[in-house]
């Protein structure tokens, strides 16, 4: 029991002795420009100009969303197949028919265009 005690000692006496040579030896820049400035997606937070955030890419990324959800729901549906009751149709028809319906929406009013 003492030797492990010795050895506990001997550990912490180690990584204390690393830490307070890590604090001497590291340099230390307080005015460091990036460290200080919090990251956000790549832009720049010093400058002034920024470029406008693009429309078309927010609403690219909801649609990969939403059919990322659609995904995730659908999938557990083939596995529950084999239990082909009336209620999990419905359910399933009821899914598809919201997502054809979000879709059809995204269609006309022309979001779906993929120019630039």
């Amino acid at each position: 029991m003492t030797q492990m005690i010795y050895i506990l000692i001997i550990l912490l006496s180690i990584s204390m002795i690393l830490i307070m040579l890590n604090f001497l030896i590291s340099k230390k820049s307080f005015q460091d420009r990036e460290k200080i400035s919090p990251f956000e997606c790549g832009f720049d937070p010093i400058s002034k100009n920024r470029l406008p955030f693009s429309i078309q890419f927010f609403l690219i990324s909801l649609i990969f969303l939403i059919f990322d959800i659609e995904i995730t729901l659908l999938i557990p549906l083939i596995f529950l197949f084999k239990f082909f009751n009336i209620p999990m149709i419905l359910s399933t028809l009821l899914i598809l028919i919201m997502l054809l319906l979000g879709l059809y929406f995204e269609y006309s009013e022309k979001s779906i265009d993929w120019k630039i």
